[in-house]
């Protein structure tokens, strides 16, 4: 039974449904327009005679009660299409800058939009199911959702918007030539389980408000949040060439009394003259709202509605379904529905496998599938993503430490070596009292199997087990068998100060959350020396890794005392260093752009001056010379950047970094296709 404010919620989502201000349905029913104040505001509840003239005003619906769910079904003369206007100072907008914050292609959907589902998963005790279902439609099937979505209505604004002369004109462009010269549109719906749902009000805070009306609007409440810029969610719009996106979600909490089937469409696009007007960029497909002059607010659907628009879901559990149409790999490297298919398959594997883990007997935290059809039938069979097929010796290691079954060395095949390495996490400065916390990551290491997975490689995750960071492992002993490593920060690994590691990592990662580094909220939220504490964590792991991994020194032969002197011939001690900076390792990887992001950690030698060195950078070509690149320089430890170039290195310090991006306009090759190198120089020694 509802209680007093679910009906009041209720009853006013119904008047409004049906067009009825609160003075007109008070002289339907026979009552004052005070009277329906108070029950709209949930003061009072009618008896039960006024309740039954209600019903006959309202008709009688027994799918209105919150708490089972139901849903109030808005009429189809009730939807609309509502355009914001131009800004009257003539400002334009020719695109949604949070989309162009990173790059896009199907794996950062997939990243991103499985990263957002993981964050509002609802009952701990269960996983988030996540379903990724590709749908080409054509003929009657195409024609029966364009007009459900009033096409027509919105046509002439995306042919305006659709110019060549800016790139979502370009894409916009595209999509239009594309869905009237072959007659077919490709939808891609991500549906979640277990999540909680677009809940909150339409206009002010909450969840509904932070995804369709605002933007860089995290409003993450997990600690263990993977997203922290409310970038995200921009990726949706910028996968469609049509710049559209529909939205079905039941809530695990109620809203205006109801759960299911709370519905809304998107419509993503530049600035625009159209339909004798101008207009700013956004448009809402939804119930208008003559409270807010007319802009379209979410209404409660009906199951034909659903599916007429391909937003049916499969049960009442709670979570959202977003619906991409005109859906494409921004990329151009997949192109036909078994391209996509696969290429969501991977990124799931990729960026998720250790999400999808669990200890035995106990339920993972996701569980993801994809699946591909055409006007209906089946083109690819619904996959669900294996993380034992996809990274079998990682998947084995972390299966291993959450089932209490680690060694601490690895003298077994399918041994898994676990080490701690310390994390100090600095205090906030908001804490005026607050103190620094120590917190123990965790180390995994396993011999990498035969079939399956990169050998020598190593990635860190945190709370909800999202690949963060990955690379190759540096200098790897001679000898050394292949590994892989895990390592577990924050949430992830548990134990002290795992709330205050889990809060230090996330503000310690860019938008794309694939780093742990410097970034502008690391440093404006924790005190000094925040970038020198991950610096120190980095080599840290990789510190650990070598020491699980060093190959032991065979036991001499027994030989008397008298001759173990005799019989020493080991080789003779190497030359000490000539007492000049050395770089110590390297780590990095070649970027989406095609820049080579470097880090480098530099040995010095003790002396009483600083030392200003020039790093060069140096692309080791597979023939010929080893071409000067440019670069430009970001320290991190116990340096800092002069005018000139050059790096001034702390006195007395004995270890220093910094991290280095190639330009690649000055690159004589791809940045695939050749091996860094760096040099360090001194300023004297370089040609002015």
């Amino acid at each position: 039974m509802c209680s007093t404010k679910d009906f009041g919620s209720t009853l006013e989502a119904r008047m409004r449904i049906r067009g009825l201000s609160r003075k007109q349905f008070a002289d339907l029913v026979g009552v004052t327009a005070a009277a329906v104040s108070s029950w709209t505001t949930g003061r009072v509840t009618p008896g039960t005679e006024t309740m039954r003239r209600i019903e006959e005003v309202l008709g009688s619906s027994n799918e209105s009660d919150g708490a089972d769910g139901g849903t109030l079904t808005a009429g189809p003369g009730t939807l609309a299409w509502y355009h914001r206007p131009a800004h009257r100072d003539g400002g334009r907008e020719l695109g949604n800058a949070a989309a162009f914050a990173f790059d896009t292609d199907l794996a950062v959907l997939a990243r991103e939009a499985t990263q957002n589902s993981l964050d509002e998963r609802f009952d701990g005790s269960e996983p988030v199911r996540v379903r990724y279902a590709l749908h080409e439609i054509t003929d009657e099937r195409l024609r029966s959702f364009l007009e459900a979505l009033r096409w027509d209505e919105i046509e002439p604004h995306v042919e305006a918007a659709a110019s060549p002369s800016n790139k979502v004109g370009r894409i916009l462009e595209r999509g239009l030539a594309d869905l009237r010269e072959n007659d077919r549109l490709v939808l891609l719906r991500i549906d979640d389980h277990n999540a909680c749902g677009l809940t909150g009000p339409d206009y002010d805070d909450g969840r509904f408000s932070a995804v369709i009306r605002r933007q860089l609007d995290s409003r993450k409440e997990s600690p263990n949040a993977g997203g922290s810029y409310g970038l995200g969610k921009a990726v949706l719009w910028a996968t469609s060439k049509l710049g559209l996106v529909l939205v079905n979600s039941h809530l695990s909490e109620p809203h205006e009394g109801l759960r299911g089937n709370r519905m809304i469409g998107r419509l993503e696009l530049p600035w625009r003259r159209a339909e004798g007007g101008e207009w700013a960029g956004p448009a809402w497909f939804g119930e208008p709202d003559p409270e807010r002059g007319g802009a379209t607010r979410s209404w409660w659907g009906d199951t034909a509605t659903a599916r007429r628009l391909h937003l049916e879901r499969t049960d009442e559990s709670p979570g959202t379904s977003f619906l991409i149409v005109g859906a494409h790999d921004p990329s151009g490297e997949a192109d036909a529905l078994e391209e996509m298919h696969d290429a969501l398959v991977k990124a799931l594997a990729n960026n998720f496998w250790a999400s999808m883990v669990a200890r035995t007997s106990q339920a993972p935290m996701l569980e993801a599938s994809v699946v591909a059809e055409r006007d209906g039938e089946v083109v690819v069979p619904e996959q669900r993503v294996d993380p034992y097929l996809f990274e079998p010796t990682m998947t084995r290691a972390l299966q291993a430490f959450l089932d209490g079954r680690t060694t601490s060395e690895l003298t077994a095949k399918h041994d898994v070596a676990r080490v701690d390495v310390p994390l100090a996490v600095p205090r906030r400065k908001d804490e005026d009292s607050g103190s620094a916390h120590s917190h123990a990551a965790v180390l995994l290491v396993a011999l990498a199997d035969v079939v399956g997975g990169t050998p020598n490689r190593l990635v860190g995750m945190r709370g909800n087990r999202m690949v963060v960071v990955e690379g190759k492992i540096p200098d790897m002993p001679l000898g050394a068998p292949p590994v892989q490593a895990v390592l577990l920060a924050g949430r992830a690994a548990g134990g002290e100060g795992a709330d205050a590691a889990e809060g230090f990592l996330r503000a310690a990662e860019p938008p794309e959350h694939n780093d742990w580094k410097r970034t502008d909220d690391l440093t404006s939220t924790y005190a000094r020396g925040a970038a020198t504490r991950i610096t120190e964590f980095r080599r840290a792991w990789k510190e650990a890794v070598h020491r699980l991994i060093r190959p032991t020194e065979e036991a001499k032969d027994d030989v008397p005392p008298a001759l173990a002197g005799l019989l020493d011939l080991d080789a003779p001690p190497a030359r000490r260093s000539p007492g000049y900076p050395t770089v110590n390792d390297i780590d990095g990887a070649v970027q989406r752009d095609g820049s080579w992001r470097i880090q480098v950690d530099v040995q010095l030698p003790v002396r009483e001056d600083s030392w200003v060195l020039e790093p060069i950078l140096r692309f080791a070509t597979r023939s010929g010379p080893k071409p000067v690149v440019k670069w430009l320089l970001e320290p991190t430890l116990n340096c800092e950047l002069a005018e000139s170039g050059a790096l001034v290195f702390s006195k007395g310090a004995r270890h220093a970094g910094f991290v280095g991006t190639s330009d690649p306009s000055s690159h004589p090759v791809t940045a695939d296709m050749a091996v860094v190198e760096v040099e360090l120089r001194r300023t004297s020694e370089v040609s002015p």
